[in-house]
């Protein structure tokens, strides 16, 4: 595609053309605006703009324009965002054209496989992204204290959280034996979430079954399987599949009668019983945080990787009836959300 063709394709005619490649009288006389692209794309496989749920389109773009209004940026007036779900009609741009035709000030990286993308096209722009794991082990980072490349963000997984949300699993199981685990170890934010799992469920005496779900398509079998094990509850760890697939998780494991243990509030929102752990829409928001920052001028390599401070329980009562679980007022009173 010609540039004259992708300005007309997102209406960057006119003035608005030559504020963002220098063309024409207007850009003498009108500063540049800097433009973000935003690097998230549909699942794997999936048409531009096809089969995204819109909480998750809220959940991760909403709360990162969010996160810029509070810094006073706003699309159109002092910035120009743009996706690269919306680049094409029939595809979704690759990474490397989104960079060479958009040439951006900052590349946004949702999630980690994104990030691992944008620094294979470019290791010059600057790159945030909202949701990071495994940065040093990725070649992302050289160290969360000084990342000392092109990238920064916000890394969402805290170690010693799952052995909390394994303590979840005797509150609202108390004679619970047998736990089960839905991972997704394709995901980098899989590995160390399992080991961690595995390690709780030890030190507190329960036996682990685990079943892997690497696409949506593997979600059902793994459930049934551990249905099948009469696993007393299940622990979903905290990956995008199983994020995006949320309704799909909570309607089976009522199903099968599996009481839910996870990290994000989504699921529970969603129908999933209960959940611990670090609050999205704050890592979200806060990308724009670091984009103020660079685009003041501040490096990302001398951005610290943030972390979390404060957690979200969530609990679903309507779920608790269903599946006949009786949730304690003690963790009632102490919850942040209670679906009812």
């Amino acid at each position: 595609m010609r540039r004259r063709e992708f300005i007309g394709r997102f209406g960057l005619i006119g003035s608005a053309a030559s504020i963002l490649f220098g063309q024409g009288s207007s850009a003498q006389s009108a500063p540049k605006r800097p433009i973000i692209a935003w690097a998230g794309a549909p699942p794997a496989g999936a048409p531009a703009g096809a089969n995204v749920p819109q909480f998750i389109l809220d959940l991760v773009f909403g709360n990162f324009v969010k996160g810029l209004l509070e810094f006073g940026y706003e699309q159109g007036r002092n910035i120009d965002v743009i996706k690269r779900f919306d680049m094409f009609a029939d595809r979704v741009a690759t990474m490397e054209e989104m960079v060479a035709l958009v040439k951006p000030d900052v590349i946004v990286a949702p999630a980690t496989l994104q990030a691992v993308e944008a620094r294979k096209a470019t290791s010059t722009i600057l790159i945030v992204c909202g949701a990071l794991a495994d940065a040093v082990h990725l070649g992302l980072i050289a160290s969360e204290a000084r990342p000392g490349g092109n990238v920064t963000g916000i890394e969402p997984y805290i170690a010693g959280l799952p052995t909390k949300q394994i303590e979840l699993v005797r509150e609202i199981a108390p004679m619970a034996r047998r736990v089960g685990l839905l991972t997704n170890m394709n995901d980098p934010k899989g590995p160390p979430q399992v080991g961690d799992l595995r390690a709780a469920c030890q030190s507190l005496g329960f036996s682990v079954v685990e079943t892997d779900a690497s696409t949506a398509n593997d979600i059902p079998g793994a459930l049934a399987a551990l249905a099948n094990e009469k696993v007393d509850v299940v622990v979903v760890i905290q990956t995008n599949l199983l994020l995006v697939r949320c309704e799909q998780i909570a309607a089976i494991a009522i199903e099968k009668r599996l009481p839910t243990v996870f990290g994000y509030r989504e699921h529970v929102i969603h129908g999933g019983l209960v959940s611990y752990g670090v609050d999205l829409r704050w890592c979200y928001r806060r990308i724009g945080y670091f984009v103020d920052k660079i685009l003041r001028g501040v490096r990302p390599g001398d951005l610290p990787i943030e972390f979390p401070t404060e957690f979200w329980l969530a609990a679903n009562l309507k779920t608790a009836k269903t599946l006949g679980v009786t949730v304690p007022t003690g963790l009632l009173a102490h919850a942040d959300e209670v679906i009812e």
